[in-house]
């Protein structure tokens, strides 16, 4: 199985890679591939030392980085893991410059579910960290823009991939 979470991180990072410009803030970044696809140029956080994380933080709401200071931030199926995720929204939103863009991926809840289920004892979320009181299974689109606008974003593009199961939303602040 994980060569299959593999296959999917990498199948997610193809699709994401061409939107990325300028400095890459990646929060949640796992195993930090996408900065690493990315050629560096970039910073990948998380609370959970996946092994080769850029900085390990204890609280996602408070990120140690100067306001403005990236062109994009991506969260790659890892928002939905994010207890405080309004919170987050509202520093990704400062860290993010005027003309800069926010990435997520996003799995639908229901899909989540019955995938982490199938995958129960092979799925490295759940073998190395575990899932948490305040995760989410995924995130709908519909709340998803909800959680964006109220942070003052502005959604540009939904792009559904994965067989139409998961879907790519860009978006940017709302000027």
């Amino acid at each position: 199985m994980y060569s299959l979470t593999n296959l999917l991180r990498s199948w997610r990072i193809k699709l994401v890679l061409p939107h990325v410009t300028g400095r890459l803030l990646d929060i949640g970044c796992g195993n930090n591939q996408l900065v690493r696809s990315y050629n560096g140029k970039g910073t990948g956080v998380d609370v959970h030392d996946w092994g080769d994380v850029d900085l390990i933080i204890e609280d996602s709401a408070n990120i140690p980085l100067e306001d403005g200071s990236f062109e994009t931030i991506s969260f790659i199926a890892s928002l939905n893991h994010i207890p405080n995720r309004e919170s987050l929204l509202n520093e990704a939103y400062r860290l993010l410059s005027s003309s800069g863009i926010l990435i997520i991926t996003m799995i639908p809840p229901r899909v989540s579910f019955i995938w982490h289920k199938l995958r129960s004892g092979s799925d490295p979320d759940q073998i190395e960290r575990d899932h948490h009181q305040h995760e989410l299974w995924g995130i709908t689109q519909y709340d998803l823009k909800v959680m964006l606008h109220e942070a003052g974003f502005n959604v540009k593009s939904e792009v559904k991939f994965m067989c139409r199961l998961n879907t790519m939303t860009i978006a940017s602040k709302i000027d």
